[in-house]
């Protein structure tokens, strides 16, 4: 048995014996993904308040890194078709199981797109999504829906493509930045109050 199926039956033991658990990491392995849609809209609502134009540089790419690694993930997906461990092992706990290929973790992916793609937004605001993004990997063994190399290459991708994307992409958004600040687009805060 190698390390990674070992990794995979420590965890599924612990959520055997954490039955208490079960609801909380399943809502969180299946629906988290809302909150990091939630983070994505407090890191505009941030940049938007800010006086630091890369910031809102930074949350209009962060969605739009998410979308990059998931276009790097389709492929990677397809090809390697990886059973899921819910699928191949017998005797587990499953508080969740897919038929389709389970490397890399999809929702690993997008948690760490978000999770970085917030960092260049707001190094707080970082932390706690990258603290989610965490969760979220954890969660997704404890279900038995991945094994803990599928969420650590869900979570590698998802960084890389979204830090990688944002400096190829940063100098292209800061123009649009700025064009769009010079339109009625621009931040309410930069309209007078009418009375």
């Amino acid at each position: 048995m190698n390390l990674d199926t070992r990794i995979f039956y420590v965890v599924n033991d612990f959520a055997r014996h954490t039955p208490w658990l079960h609801s909380l990491m399943a809502g969180y392995a299946n629906h988290g993904v809302l909150a990091f849609i939630a983070l994505l809209l407090v890191g505009w609502w941030l940049a938007r308040r800010s006086t630091e134009p890369m910031m809102m540089v930074a949350a209009v790419w962060a969605p739009l890194g998410v979308l990059a690694a998931l276009l790097v993930y389709d492929p990677i997906a397809v090809s390697v078709n990886e059973t899921r461990p819910c699928n191949a092992l017998h005797d587990i706990v499953v508080l969740h199981c897919n038929t389709d290929g389970g490397f890399p973790s999809i929702h690993a992916v997008i948690a760490a797109a978000v999770a970085a793609g917030l960092w260049l937004v707001d190094r707080r605001l970082g932390v706690v999504a990258v603290v989610a993004a965490a969760a979220m990997a954890f969660a997704r063994v404890y279900v038995g829906a991945h094994y803990p190399h599928d969420v650590l290459a869900g979570l590698a991708l998802g960084a890389v493509v979204s830090l990688a994307g944002y400096m190829l992409f940063r100098p292209l958004l800061r123009r649009l930045v700025v064009i769009v600040s010079k339109t009625w687009l621009r931040t309410a805060k930069d309209h007078p109050p009418r009375y």
